[in-house]
């Protein structure tokens, strides 16, 4: 079998490309390379059509900038315009399985609930509504017989090596500066690399796994109190929560909305709302359980980073 990855040298591709040497006997690896936004469309088509390639994993994009930095033009060409283009590669091609990773935030920036594959879509983003265009075009067409098609919306993916806002979370708590937010209660899904890895496995080797749009999330959602909690088991101590009224921080990121502080309403609504995401689906699609749990994976991402 020969598979192809797109985004090979990013986290995600970096940690699949060994899984899947080290896990999918007689497997080659190809890595379609694709230095800039500029090379054409032939050349992705002609570097796919000449390669015989069974499955497609395409993982390459814009990723979210937390910064703020990028403009919309990145997200619709690194997102949509890409996608569109490896997958009019894989129609022309005679590989079977296509699997892209999208995300939950292609559906909504906020959830009231569980966010299941049902939602109908509502992204607020650029990062989001250029995810969601690549979702509708491949959708839109007609998919050959033999032919499988995954769309992956995972939501905060982490591992040993990843970069984000776990690590803003880990290096404030590293620093032993008690975390203030302790009166606020709220539930985030995550997604460990590991459970990514396996279940995109398990979509490469099993045919009857019907195509379709599939949520990716680990089993249990966690609180930002439950993360400190792991977070300081990482470095065997305890962690240091103070639960201050919630009223009195509403108020100081009140003030922080006039005087422009680091914490103002909107941090505030970040740091402290909930963001749950159903796996039930891909569960049921695949009669499995996760390999990993979610305090498993996020304690083994902490750790590795307590190696930096």
């Amino acid at each position: 079998m020969t598979i192809l990855i797109s985004g090979a040298s990013g986290f995600i591709g970096t940690n699949l490309h060994l899984f899947l040497l080290e896990n999918q006997p007689c497997t080659k690896v190809e890595k379609l390379i694709r230095k800039n936004l500029d090379v054409p469309e032939f050349l992705i088509q002609d570097e796919i059509n000449t390669k015989a390639i069974d499955v497609i994993l395409h993982l390459a994009g814009k990723a979210h900038d937390l910064k703020n930095t990028s403009s919309s033009q990145e997200y619709y060409e690194g997102n949509s315009e890409l996608t569109k283009n490896v997958f009019d590669a894989f129609l022309a091609s005679e590989a079977k399985v296509f699997i892209t990773l999208s995300s939950v935030k292609a559906v909504a920036d906020e959830v009231d609930g569980d966010l299941t594959e049902e939602h109908i879509p509502n992204p607020i983003t650029h990062y989001g509504k250029s995810k969601l265009l690549a979702e509708q075009y491949i959708l839109s067409q007609s998919i050959p017989k033999g032919k499988r098609v995954y769309i992956l919306r995972p939501c905060m993916i982490h591992g040993p090596g990843n970069k984000g806002n776990l690590n803003l979370l880990y290096k404030i708590v590293s620093k032993n500066i008690p975390w203030p937010l302790g009166a606020f209660e709220n539930k985030r899904s995550f997604c460990s690399i590991d459970n990514l890895m396996f279940i995109i496995k398990e979509l490469i080797e099993r045919e009857e796994i019907p195509s379709g749009i599939y949520n990716v999330a680990d089993d249990e959602p966690l609180s930002t109190n439950e993360l400190i909690g792991l977070i300081a088991q990482s470095q065997n101590r305890s962690p240091k929560l103070w639960n201050i009224s919630k009223k009195f921080i509403e108020g100081v990121a009140s003030i922080g909305d006039k005087l422009h502080l680091p914490l103002n309403s909107e941090r505030l609504h970040k740091l402290t709302s909930s963001y749950v995401v159903s796996n039930a689906k891909i569960k049921a699609a695949i009669g499995k359980p996760l390999p990993v749990s979610s305090r498993e994976g996020l304690l083994k991402t902490f750790k590795s980073f307590n190696c930096k």
